[in-house]
């Protein structure tokens, strides 16, 4: 009996698992000025920048409970905190700046991790420059 209630388990776990899959929100190519920069034309006037977004939620059921906006991370909400973080003051290093979204972002409900590029694209003329960070699980 023990063989039989091994084998009913295993099954359940193995279905269970099936009904499952790693869910990942990205927003790519977001695009806005922002004050960054240690240069005098870069503190006097927001450039633009694009930032690019992946937050891993972990597990998740392919079928979800309900058709509920409530009830998973809405990406209008995420959006809107990748700006308001990144237009709220100026701020010198890009650095310093992909850290905090970064950190931020890790904050939301159910993230596990969060990876975050942020470019600055009219800072030279023949090329962006873009720093990657990565944080939590993955």
């Amino acid at each position: 009996m023990t063989d039989n209630t091994t084998h009913t388990t295993a099954r359940s776990a193995h279905s269970t698992d099936a009904m499952l899959g790693n869910q990942i929100l990205t927003l790519s190519g977001l695009k806005f000025k922002a004050s960054l920069g240690i240069l005098e034309h870069e503190i006097n006037t927001p450039q633009p920048i694009q930032v690019d977004a992946e937050l891993n939620q972990g597990q998740q059921p392919l079928l979800p409970h309900d058709d509920d906006i409530n009830h998973v991370l809405d990406y209008r909400r995420v959006r809107q905190i990748i700006i308001d973080e990144c237009t709220a003051e100026h701020v010198n290093l890009l650095e310093t700046l992909i850290g905090r979204l970064t950190h931020r972002l890790m904050q939301l409900p159910g993230v596990l991790g969060a990876r975050v590029r942020i470019a600055k694209l009219e800072i030279f003329e023949d090329c962006e420059v873009a720093i990657r960070m990565q944080g939590g699980q993955w």
